[in-house]
């Protein structure tokens, strides 16, 4: 609980933390109208494909930083040695990381839905497959973040990383949104395959990052 509470008032402190995710959110969907025009009824069958694109994105900018401040301060070499597994370190970084920048984005996401012409159910279908699918791409995150960590400035290879393994994420996400409001397709497959795909890179997140911090410290 030390170590959530210290990175969630860090995220907080440092480059603006949950603002500036909701702030690269809100202007992604506001450009829409303007590159696509004003047919409402075209802004709303995109929708939840946008409002998905832009957490995908602003989950991005903060997950080169997850371990970076730990390394220049030298307290992951200290963590490594303290006799709580790793492991167990690095899922509860993660877990602060995402409520401090992507728990914010889901509870954004009915204003922004709102922008996008969406009704309620639509903004409720998108902000439950956010709620439950953007946890996921944090744990992914966590892998390419711990590979970069000896890097400078590894933020593009954070993102390269991250982006192809986030694609399954983003495809079962937008299509169990576009699913809730659609009658012939079921909701609820898309949604638990979602909830799947969270619960596996849950576990295999920080298992591949603590293995990639430990090469790199050795």
């Amino acid at each position: 609980m030390s170590l959530f509470w210290r990175d969630i008032k860090l995220a907080m402190r440092s480059g603006g933390g949950a603002l500036l995710g909701v702030l690269f959110f809100l202007a992604v969907i506001a450009v829409v109208p303007f590159a696509v025009g004003p047919d409402l009824n075209f802004l709303q069958r995109i929708g939840p494909a946008m409002l998905w694109i832009g957490a995908l994105l602003s989950t991005l900018l903060g997950l080169d930083r997850l371990f970076q401040a730990e390394r220049d301060d030298g307290s992951l070499d200290i963590m490594l040695m303290q006799e709580t597994p790793f492991i167990v370190t690095v899922f509860i970084k993660c877990v602060a990381h995402w409520v401090a920048t992507g728990l914010p984005l889901v509870l954004a996401t009915p204003l922004l839905g709102l922008l996008m012409n969406m009704d309620l159910l639509s903004i409720g279908a998108v902000s439950a497959t956010l709620l439950v699918g953007s946890p996921a791409i944090t744990f992914i995150g966590a892998v390419g973040a711990a590979v970069a960590v000896t890097l400078p400035r590894g933020g593009l290879l954070v993102s390269i990383l991250i982006l192809p393994l986030a694609i399954p994420v983003l495809i079962f996400g937008v299509s169990a949104a576009y699913a809730a409001v659609e009658e012939p397709a079921p909701f609820l497959p898309p949604f638990l395959i979602l909830c799947a795909i969270t619960l596996f890179f849950a576990v295999i997140g920080p298992l591949a990052a603590a293995a990639a911090i430990r090469a790199s410290t050795d």
